[in-house]
Formats: structure tokens, C-alpha cells, sequence
């Protein structure tokens, strides 16, 4: 019989009165693995109490005290690495290098939290008139929500309660009722580290839970990550409540590939970019642009992706683990359907993907489509699958025209040796972060995560930013450059390469 998973409530490890308990499955056996609970009105209002009473002590704890508890914490993260890769492997069914990813990425920001104090400093000038000095401080709001996604469960929470714990705040996590396990132990080992009781809650449920969290009135701010669909309700509910809100949502990446970069590595980059992960990224590269004579590469790229095999997590050859959940895969192959329908080439179909030993595994196998169109349902949605979509233009400047014509701007990338290619798309892209050479340009903590348009809702200055960032957008932009990269062309280079 599984364990029903206990929720933290006031610094203690609860056994829900929920009457309702939801399933967690492997998704390669669909063996439930745990039950997590929908916690009860009673339950969500003790969550808040005690995060509020506990703020009113917690915000006056020294700065640097705070970052101590980040330092042990970061510790702690590193000493169960593997464990908690484990544990996040057998429930979202990633391979366990993926996994181990999952978990190096939140560690990064748990150190990050470590620096809190030089982040938290205001600002003062003196005689702004006659006589008169002014200071600026940067303040904790009080109690603070997370709602986090299935497809990252180490990470997405420890971009969050981290950082909002370290500033003064008190933090209810909400993880995803997919794979709740991790969040779990990420908790238990931040009590560990010695965080006092009440400063982290941890809620299980779904709809019903998140949306009696947005609406309580003691709850001050909410970032969610998820869907476009869901992270517009959160953002509505939430600001409707006059709460501050950042939703990050849905995308859909594309990555433009000159006819001058080197072959290999952009094809090497665009396996990794689609299907790692079996594509559940936010930041997966789901659209290939190819410019001029790039378009020759299609081929040699679908023989390469046809030698990826999906596997379970503890086979270490698999390239990636299965979909999340039947549901996923019915979605996923729904749309390789309709992108046959469409008129699409399919060069490569993962549809009656199997694999040996796991006969009722999420599967979907590597699947690459040639000749689609921006009004095919296979470029519109995004697909949160191992779906890569190929398409052609001429130029450098049809290429940005495309991407800047998607409703959604959380990721690009370029591959090209040209600077001046470089630095032009760069500055007229218009999404918020983009990769030079880098097909997934993922940022460190120490840089901001800035999806645009339909990628992202939210409150800009959450957390403590500036409020220039109410009228004007961040652009994070990472590059990388070839040994034999030649120095930059056209009237665009301003940096001379090495």
C-alpha cells in the first residue's frame, strides 16, 4: 500500500484529514508510488496562521543569520544530491543524469540565497534638498505562495521559498500533485538546516487548494510556473486580490541555425535542445529555423534523432524517460497526428514508441517534422513532448520576423560564427532570453529569468527589483564562441571576437 504523503504545517509533519487522496504514479509502470493529499479549508488556514505569525518573528532575524541558514541548507542540498535525484527520477521518470540536473540547478540558487545580505541593500542620497537626506529600503512583503510544476520538482521550488525565506518572508509551497515526493524531502531537509517552525509550509492538492491560497487574504505575493492557461488564472485570481503575482507560462522556442555555424555542434545542441528531457521543458527548443543552405542538414538530423532511445531512469544509455502521464502522451500524439493531417512531412514518427520491459510507459519516441507552417496546430501549441518542427526561410531577417511574430518569448538561440549575425539578433529578438551558440539559454540565479509576451504575467518588481522594470523589459542574453570563430561581419559588430 502506498504512503499518503504528510503535509508541513507550523513546523510539523501532519497526517492530512483530507477524504481525497490523489494518486502518484512511475510514469514508465503507472504503479502508484505515493497518495498526496487535497488538503482541507482547515488545513490551507493553519498553513497561512502559522506563515503569518511566524513572518512577524522572522523578518526581525538578522540578515546574515538568514543567509546562515542558506549556507547550511546549500550544504545539506549537496551532501543528498543523488538521493534526492533518486527520488525525483522515480516520479517524473527522468534519466537520472537529467535528474541530478533537476537538483544541481536549485542548489545554485539555494548559494545564491547565501549572498542575500549584499542584495537586500537600499539605497540614500543625501541633500536631495536643502537639508534633506533620503534612504530607500528594501523590505519582506509577509507571507508568500509558490505554486511549482511537475516538470522540474527540485528546481522551480528552490527558485523560490529560498530566496523569498532568505529576504524575510514566510513561504507556502504548493508543489505538483505529479510528482510531490521531492518537495517533500526538500523541505524535511531544509527543517534540517534549522529553519524555524512556520517559516516553510508544505500544501498538497490541485484547482481547489491554489485557488483558496490566491484568495486568503494574509497571503501577499504568488509566483507560479506552469501552463499559459493556468499561469493566466493565477495571475487574474491573484492580482483581482491585489496581491502581487509573477506567473511564468507556456512556450514555444525556436532556434535559428546560419548556414555558416558548424554542422556537428548544431545538430548535437538540437538532440539535446528538443528531446532531453522528453521535451517537458519550458525551454525546450520545439521549432528549428533554418536560413538558406542550413536547410541540407535536415536529413543527417533525422538519422541522428532516429538513434535516440528512451528509456527508464535506470538505464543508463536511454536518452530520455517518458512523458509525465497517459494524458500527456494522448496530447502529445494528438498533435502528431494533426501535424500529418496538416499537410506536414514527418520525417521521423515516435508515436508507437515502445520499450522493452515497461509495456504501459508514457512513451513517445523521437519524432521530427519538415514543411510546416505557422498555421498548423503543430507550430501553435506548445507540444511539451520530443517534437522538433523544421522550418525554412532565406534570411537572417525572416528568421527574426518569425520569431518575433509568436505569441510567447521566453527562449531563442542562434547558432552562427558571424558577430554581426550575432549582435543583430540579439538586440532585435524580442524575447527575453536568449542563447548565442547556447540552445538552451537557461541563466544563473544571478541573472534574471525573463520570459516576454505570452510566456510571462506578472508583477516586475516582486521581490525587491527595481521599478524601471515596470517600463522597460530585461533582455538575458548567453553566448558562446567557436575556437575557429572568425572576427565579426557587417555594420553590426561592435565586439572584436577571439
Amino acid at each position: 500500500m502506498p504512503r499518503t504523503l504528510p503535509q508541513l504545517i507550523d513546523g510539523q509533519w501532519q497526517t492530512s484529514q483530507a477524504r481525497e487522496l490523489i494518486e502518484v504514479t512511475d510514469p514508465a509502470t503507472q504503479e502508484v508510488i505515493a497518495l498526496a493529499p487535497k488538503a482541507t479549508a482547515e488545513e490551507i488556514e493553519a498553513a497561512v496562521a502559522s506563515a503569518q505569525k511566524a513572518f512577524l518573528a522572522w523578518r526581525e532575524v538578522p540578515v546574515s543569520e538568514r543567509a546562515r541558514l542558506m549556507l547550511r541548507y546549500q550544504h545539506l542540498l549537496k551532501e543528498h544530491h543523488d538521493e534526492l535525484a533518486e527520488i525525483l527520477a522515480a516520479e517524473t521518470g527522468k534519466t537520472f543524469a537529467d535528474a541530478k540536473g533537476d537538483v544541481w540547478r536549485g542548489i545554485e540558487v539555494a548559494e545564491h540565497a547565501a549572498n542575500i545580505a549584499s542584495l537586500m541593500m537600499g539605497e540614500t542620497v543625501e541633500n536631495v534638498a536643502r537639508e534633506i537626506d533620503t534612504a530607500s529600503w528594501i523590505q519582506p512583503l509577509g507571507v508568500c505562495v509558490g505554486i511549482t510544476p511537475f516538470n522540474f520538482p527540485a528546481m522551480i521550488p528552490l527558485w523560490m521559498f529560498p530566496l523569498a525565506i532568505a529576504c524575510g518572508n514566510t513561504f507556502i509551497l504548493k508543489p505538483s500533485e505529479q510528482d510531490p515526493m521531492t518537495p517533500n524531502r526538500l523541505a524535511e531537509l531544509f527543517l534540517e538546516a534549522g529553519a524555524p517552525a512556520g517559516v516553510l509550509q508544505v500544501l498538497h492538492g490541485g484547482r481547489e487548494q491554489v485557488d483558496a491560497l490566491l484568495v486568503h487574504p494574509q497571503v501577499r505575493a504568488v509566483s507560479f510556473v506552469g501552463s499559459v492557461t493556468v499561469g493566466q488564472h493565477v495571475y487574474r485570481t491573484g492580482t483581482q486580490h491585489l496581491k502581487r503575482v509573477q506567473a511564468f507560462a507556456g512556450a514555444k522556442n525556436h532556434m535559428v541555425i546560419m548556414p555558416d555555424a558548424p554542422k556537428d555542434q548544431v545538430l548535437s545542441n538540437l538532440l539535446g535542445a528538443s528531446c532531453g528531457a522528453a521535451g517537458q521543458r519550458c525551454m525546450a527548443i520545439s521549432v528549428a529555423v533554418f536560413v538558406g543552405e542550413s536547410k541540407q542538414w535536415i536529413d543527417e538530423l533525422a538519422k541522428q534523432m532516429a538513434a535516440l532511445r528512451p528509456g527508464h531512469w535506470q538505464d543508463s544509455g536511454a536518452a530520455y524517460g517518458p512523458l509525465i502521464s497517459p494524458q500527456a502522451r494522448q496530447r502529445v500524439l494528438r498533435l502528431i497526428e494533426q501535424g500529418k493531417a496538416e499537410g506536414a512531412e514527418c520525417l521521423l514518427d515516435g508515436s508507437q514508441c515502445t520499450v522493452e520491459g515497461y509495456p504501459n510507459g508514457n512513451w513517445v519516441g523521437p519524432t521530427l517534422f519538415r514543411g510546416v507552417t505557422t498555421k498548423m496546430g503543430l507550430y501553435r501549441e506548445e507540444i511539451f513532448g520530443p517534437v522538433l518542427v523544421c522550418m525554412q526561410v532565406d534570411t537572417l531577417e525572416e528568421a527574426i520576423a518569425l520569431v518575433n511574430a509568436s505569441p510567447y518569448g521566453n527562449g531563442t538561440s542562434l547558432f552562427t560564427r558571424s558577430g554581426g549575425a550575432a549582435r543583430h539578433f540579439q538586440h532585435a529578438v524580442e524575447v527575453g532570453q536568449v542563447g548565442i551558440n547556447v540552445p538552451i539559454p537557461v541563466p544563473l540565479p544571478f541573472f534574471s529569468f525573463t520570459g516576454w509576451k505570452g510566456s510571462f504575467y506578472g508583477d516586475l518588481h516582486a521581490y525587491g527589483k527595481q521599478a524601471v522594470r515596470f517600463y522597460t523589459e530585461t533582455k538575458t542574453v548567453t553566448s558562446r564562441w567557436f575556437d575557429d570563430t572568425p572576427l565579426g561581419e557587417g555594420p553590426n559588430m561592435t565586439i572584436q571576437l577571439k
